[in-house]
C-alpha cells in the first residue's frame, strides 16, 4: 500500500492568531504552549488520588481556533499505565473557537481514551475563564480557569444537578508553563 505524505499538520497549525481577531483571541491564547500538570480527581465518597499531565497548546485554522491536547498520564508513561481512578487516562483535544456573534467561545472538547465529548460556552469572568454545559443526563457542567499567571493556572472540572445549590469540584488540573527548550 503507498501512502503519501500528509500536509495536514501544516494547514492546520498556525504560528500567530489571525490579526482581525487577535484581541479576542488573547482569552485562550495566552495558554500557547507546552505545560506540565498535577491532576487531582475528587471521588464523591471523599478520596482524592493523583497523576501527572500534559497539555499543548496552540494555533490553528489560520490563526482563527486554537487546539489543546490534554494527556493523562504522561505520553512517557502512557505504556504500561494503569487507568487514573475517577477521571480515567485523558488523550482528547479542544478546538476553540471565538464567536464575534455571541461574542464569547464556542468549545468542543473530544477524548476518544474516555469517550467524552462536551460542548461548552467560554467566557471571561473577572480574572477567571469559563466554560459552562449541560451534559447528556441533565446535569450542569462548569469548566474553570482561575489564578491565572504567565507561567500556571488552576482549571477545575465541576459539575452540578440543577436542583443541587452547590458544585461539585471532580476534577483540579494544577498546570505549570514548561520552560523553552
Amino acid at each position: 500500500m503507498n501512502v503519501e505524505r500528509s500536509d495536514f499538520a501544516a494547514v492546520l497549525h498556525a504560528q500567530r492568531p489571525d490579526p482581525e481577531r487577535a484581541a479576542a483571541l488573547q482569552l485562550y491564547g495566552r495558554f500557547v504552549g507546552d505545560w506540565d500538570a498535577e491532576i487531582i480527581a475528587h471521588g464523591g465518597d471523599g478520596t482524592s488520588h493523583r497523576s501527572s499531565g500534559e497539555i499543548h497548546f496552540g494555533w490553528v485554522l489560520e490563526g482563527r481556533a486554537i487546539q489543546d491536547v490534554w494527556m493523562i498520564p504522561r505520553r512517557a508513561d502512557r505504556k504500561d499505565a494503569k487507568p487514573f481512578p475517577i477521571a480515567g487516562n485523558w488523550y482528547g483535544t479542544t478546538l476553540r473557537i471565538y464567536d464575534p456573534t455571541i461574542q464569547a467561545w464556542r468549545i468542543y472538547w473530544i477524548d476518544p481514551a474516555t469517550n467524552s465529548f462536551r460542548q461548552q460556552i467560554g467566557r471571561a469572568e473577572g480574572s477567571d475563564i469559563v466554560q459552562e454545559s449541560t451534559t447528556e443526563s441533565g446535569a450542569l457542567s462548569r469548566w474553570r480557569f482561575t489564578r491565572i499567571t504567565a507561567n500556571s493556572f488552576h482549571w477545575l472540572g465541576e459539575g452540578k444537578m440543577p436542583a443541587d445549590a452547590d458544585w461539585q469540584t471532580r476534577v483540579e488540573v494544577l498546570a505549570r508553563r514548561r520552560p523553552p527548550d
